[in-house]
């Protein structure tokens, strides 16, 4: 055991950036996870039969990997959903090989429920039956998750440490994250109509109230499946979710987006809405310079009824793009009811340098245990 502390330390405090302290706390939490004995299973959940031919194929269903723990001590498992573009991967380990959330998530006695998205890597694709798929490129990983620092396209995107290795196309652990890197439906409004259905027959599957926890494109998801099953939630963790309310921000085109406020598909208002042109707006503040409009309701704000009673998390990285809007994106759930906090890394916790794959990074899992453990601890006394 000695020895594999000397490793893991001395692989942290390699990169630069990282201070004598953070590789401490880091090589601290990594030790005491490692070799979490765990059962691994997988099911498809969802989706339908459609004609193809002269016979069928299946579409919209989605793949779920089940990790439960030798010892389960929480009765509140843990449903964790992937952004554009990803996979469960995301949460089993980092692409430079350290241990993930996966692993730390069992190591405190959660049993999980890892979702590849559907329309995507092991949720199958169906061609003339799905709608049409886009990917990211390298330039768009780097300049956005693993190298702003190099690009400077907002205020703090300086700021960005964290990301092991150079974060550029040719250094290894880049070239091993963007391996993982998937096509993802480019209508925001199909992938969310479907995986409302499958994700909402999974809660019911499952049978008993859960943790949600989504990222960037899936967070949306969560408010999503908290109006649709709301008795089936306990908390949502969303990590910087794609905002902000009614248009896109920062990255052109700056277009129009989410309808609903903060989706693509209906939400239950009160009072009621049929048509989202309901939804009267107002600006807060508009800063043209980075591209930024965040809007409000126009008072009196309708409610999210479904959603209220259900306390949410919104968690966001020191340099990451969503350091610029995910406030606007909070404040639009909170006028209308919903119990959401946001939690900034740096601000809050005092841990700097993140970008928006928070949980590869090099400081990953002192952000899951002092922020998104310490927020279920809080909340749900778990």
């Amino acid at each position: 055991m000695l020895s594999l502390k000397f490793s893991l330390l001395f692989g942290l405090l390699s990169f630069p950036h990282v201070t004598h302290s953070q590789a401490l706390n880091e090589a601290h939490i990594q030790n005491n996870v490692q070799g979490t004995l765990h059962r691994r299973s997988w099911f498809y959940v969802g989706g339908d039969y459609v004609p193809q031919g002269n016979s069928t194929v299946a579409h919209s269903q989605i793949y779920v990997e089940h990790l439960v723990p030798e010892k389960v001590i929480h009765e509140t498992p843990i449903v964790m959903i992937p952004g554009f573009g990803m996979t469960g991967t995301n949460f089993l380990n980092t692409p430079d090989g350290r241990l993930g959330w996966g692993d730390y998530f069992l190591s405190e006695g959660f049993e999980l429920f890892i979702v590849d998205q559907l329309a995507r890597a092991r949720s199958a694709y169906q061609v003339n039956v799905d709608g049409i798929q886009t990917t990211f490129d390298t330039s768009t990983i780097e300049l956005r998750f693993t190298a702003t620092q190099r690009f400077n396209l907002w205020p703090k995107a300086s700021l960005h440490t964290q990301w092991p290795g150079s974060g550029v196309a040719g250094d290894p652990i880049f070239d091993n994250f963007f391996a993982s890197t998937v096509p993802g439906l480019v209508s925001d409004e199909e992938s969310s109509v479907k995986m409302k259905a499958a994700g909402s027959k999974l809660l019911d599957q499952i049978g008993k109230p859960i943790i949600l926890l989504t990222h960037s494109q899936s967070g949306p998801y969560g408010w999503i499946l908290a109006d649709s099953r709301p008795s089936l939630i306990k908390t949502v963790i969303a990590l910087e979710p794609t905002g902000p309310p009614f248009i896109n921000a920062i990255f052109p085109p700056l277009t129009p987006a989410r309808p609903f406020g903060v989706t693509g598909i209906p939400l239950n208002y009160s009072p009621p809405i049929s048509s989202p042109s309901e939804l009267r707006r107002e600006v807060v503040f508009n800063n043209t310079s980075l591209g930024i409009t965040c809007f409000r309701q126009a008072s009196p704000a309708r409610q999210l009824v479904n959603m209220l009673g259900v306390p949410m998390v919104v968690v966001t990285s020191e340099s990451s793009s969503h350091s610029e809007y995910d406030g606007c994106t909070v404040e639009y759930l909170k006028q209308a009811g919903v119990d959401i906090e946001h939690l900034r890394l740096a601000e809050d916790r005092g841990i700097k340098g993140n970008g928006h794959m928070m949980f590869m990074e090099l400081n990953g899992l002192e952000i899951a245990e002092k922020v998104v453990r310490r927020w279920i601890r809080e909340k749900l006394g778990q």
